[in-house]
């Protein structure tokens, strides 16, 4: 699981440094409320799996728990992004495709830990 591990953080980073440009994209209006919302779903993601990886046991488990819950609001924000047309068709279909990802070795990871 060492190397599923690995990609997993690197996939994170990978979501971080393509999204938080492409916010700066999105409508003023709406810049301290779902925007802010999803760049904290995709943070909180980020931290809580760093912080799954110091730990071992039921608080790993729960650190991956809080990690499937920001992966699951980051998919709800991106949704309504793309809903709200702030983001195209390929761009969306390119961080759905990095998100999937990560929710397949987020599972192998929850499995693995339970």
């Amino acid at each position: 699981m060492v190397a599923d591990e690995m990609v997993i953080f690197t996939r994170c980073f990978d979501l971080l440094t393509w999204l938080l440009p492409k916010v700066d994209t999105f409508p003023r209006a709406h810049r301290f409320t779902v925007t802010k919302r999803l760049m904290d779903a995709a943070l909180d993601l980020q931290e809580t799996l760093i912080e799954a990886q110091s730990q071992r046991g039921q608080p790993r488990l729960e650190a991956l728990r809080v990690a499937d819950a920001a992966l699951a609001r980051l998919r709800l924000y991106l949704r309504l992004a793309h809903r709200w047309q702030w983001m195209s068709v390929g761009q969306y279909a390119h961080v759905s495709a990095v998100v999937a990802e990560i929710g397949r070795l987020l599972g192998g990871w929850l499995k693995q830990a339970t």
